[in-house]
């Protein structure tokens, strides 16, 4: 969804900037011949008509995805960018680095392999470089570094593999670094405290080591789906813009830090990983959605976590009783979900004739207690009520 937005928006600033029909002069000679180029190394895959209008009998800047200013080839669009277009197929061309004045590039989702050529970075001026979902391959290129007006880069949905550039990080003007679903190993370089970066996307890679240093200007964050390790409660509580945080399913440990539920957050996922201790917010937790299940974490629940909409605390080490707080949202539709199942709880204040809301899910089995409102669980919950007896302090005792 993220990477058809980066089109979309992409598509709209093209437009703006082709020239009036009135205007159009004879394409500079270089460019020419790096389009046909171009034109020679990519094709179109079946239901797809995109390079059916390039003929060279005619003016360039009057072909689909290309757009002129002053006899110069300034974006190049590859690809229908409207929903459903099936690609592109082949590879991008070197010759791509002989459009001097080019500023956007972007590659609609497609079959189009091989490597990103170096030749890129001789595009000084690039500042939108989007070649998602297609089959790229190797490493990516460290020249981009000398692209100094570089503030998006989506290479998402491919299978890049190698290190990502250690120098990437210095781009004076990158706002956005989406790099999710490839093959990507090594460690998620540091970014300087003045970067202007919004967003990075990472996840889904094979990354490792610990959290990098990133700047407070952040915005969104994913890194899920890697071998990340070590603790964030170095680096997390200083991103105060950050507005989505997804680190599941990585080998992340140590504590969850109270601070982290101040954010102004929209979503914080932090399942599947090993963080420990006890889950102590600082204040009333606003985060619409909150998942810290599948951890280590222990202790009691915090009754400042009761006015979460979606609330998913399951397969972790909790003890004693659900707060009431938790009962009278529920029973309010204050609370859209509550997952603690296979923790244990030993008790929850809640009535059995308590109308659950329809709209409202709730699971309490295999804690050690007997959960007081029959509700469905998860499939994947199983079918077993509460724990064993020896599982229990409170029920051997």
């Amino acid at each position: 969804m993220a990477t058809k937005l980066l089109l979309l928006m992409s598509a709209l600033l093209f437009s703006t900037m082709r020239p009036p029909a009135a205007a159009a002069t004879t394409l500079d000679p270089v460019d020419f011949l790096a389009l046909q180029s171009i034109r020679k190394s990519l094709s179109d895959l079946p239901g797809s008509d995109f390079f059916s209008r390039w003929s060279f009998t005619g003016e360039p800047c009057s072909f689909p995805g290309v757009f002129c200013a002053r006899a110069r080839v300034v974006a190049l669009a590859l690809g229908d960018p409207r929903a459903g277009s099936p690609g592109l197929t082949g590879r991008l061309d070197p010759a791509i680095g002989r459009l001097s004045q080019l500023s956007e590039l972007s590659l609609v989702p497609g079959r189009v392999f091989g490597r990103i050529p170096d030749s890129i970075s001789q595009c000084s001026s690039l500042r939108f470089l989007a070649l998602s979902g297609n089959f790229l391959s190797g490493p990516i290129p460290a020249s981009l570094v000398s692209l100094r007006h570089l503030r998006t880069v989506d290479l998402s949905f491919n299978i890049l593999s190698g290190e990502i550039p250690p120098t990437i990080s210095s781009l004076p003007a990158l706002s956005n670094l989406i790099l999710c679903h490839n093959r990507l190993s090594g460690e998620i370089p540091d970014f300087p405290s003045s970067a202007p970066l919004l967003r990075l996307d990472v996840k889904h890679n094979n990354l490792f080591g610990g959290l990098p240093a990133l700047p407070p200007s952040i915005r969104y964050l994913a890194a899920s789906g890697n071998q990340l390790s070590g603790q964030i409660d170095g680096v997390l509580p200083q991103l105060t813009c950050l507005a989505y945080l997804d680190l599941s399913t990585n080998r992340l440990t140590g504590p969850v830090p109270g601070s982290i539920f101040t954010l102004p957050l929209s979503s914080l996922r932090l399942q599947r990983n090993q963080f420990s201790g006890a889950v102590s917010p600082t204040t009333e937790v606003r985060i619409p959605e909150v998942d810290l299940s599948y951890n280590r974490l222990s202790g009691s629940l915090s009754p400042l976590l009761a006015a979460v909409g979606r609330l998913y605390l399951n397969n972790n080490r909790f003890t004693g009783a659900v707060p009431a707080r938790f009962a009278e949202r529920l029973e309010a539709s204050g609370m859209e979900l509550l997952y603690l199942q296979h923790n244990f709880l030993s008790g929850m204040q809640i009535s059995p004739a308590a109308a659950i809301p329809v709209t409202t899910s709730l699971c309490l089995q295999y804690n050690c207690m007997v959960p007081p409102v029959d509700a469905p669980c998860p499939l994947k919950a199983g079918t077993q009520k509460t724990r064993p007896v020896d599982q229990c302090p409170e029920w051997r005792g």
